[in-house]
């Protein structure tokens, strides 16, 4: 089987905030996407922007929801530092810290916060088990 890769598409309300703060606001790379979406290369991964009303029109499901969607995004880094720093950045571009980098119990580092959508995302280290491509 051809590997394929791996593509996340989050609905928002506002395109071009959402594509700021993802772009100024966290460095993600935007790849070239037409005006109604936009793409950016995670390493791995994809993230996809799109209209929360099309995203919903395009499942066929209604595209009214609110308050904690029963998943959260993971990001993950190399160090504790660099948990702090990754949160740090997506507050001052406007995201809303809800737990800041700490000690959990199973031994890695990681936070919490919400994007201008409330998609959570959690930043993370992990010195036990390595999250992304090999080299």
């Amino acid at each position: 089987m051809k590997s394929r890769i791996s593509m996340i598409t989050l609905g928002v309300v506002d395109l071009e905030k959402s594509i700021k703060f993802y772009e100024n606001g966290l460095g993600f790379p935007k790849m070239d996407s037409p005006p109604e979406v936009a793409f950016f290369n995670l390493n791995g991964s994809w993230l996809g922007l799109y209209s929360r009303e099309s995203l919903a029109n395009d499942a066929m499901v209604s595209s009214k929801g609110e308050g904690f969607n029963s998943f959260s995004l993971a990001h993950n880094v190399d160090s504790e530092s660099e948990v702090d720093k990754v949160i740090a950045l997506a507050e001052s571009a406007g995201a809303v810290v809800t737990k800041p980098g700490q000690k959990v119990v199973w031994g890695e580092y990681s936070g919490y916060f919400k994007d201008p959508d409330h998609h959570l995302w959690e930043i993370a280290y992990n010195p036990f088990f390595w999250v992304g491509p090999k080299d």
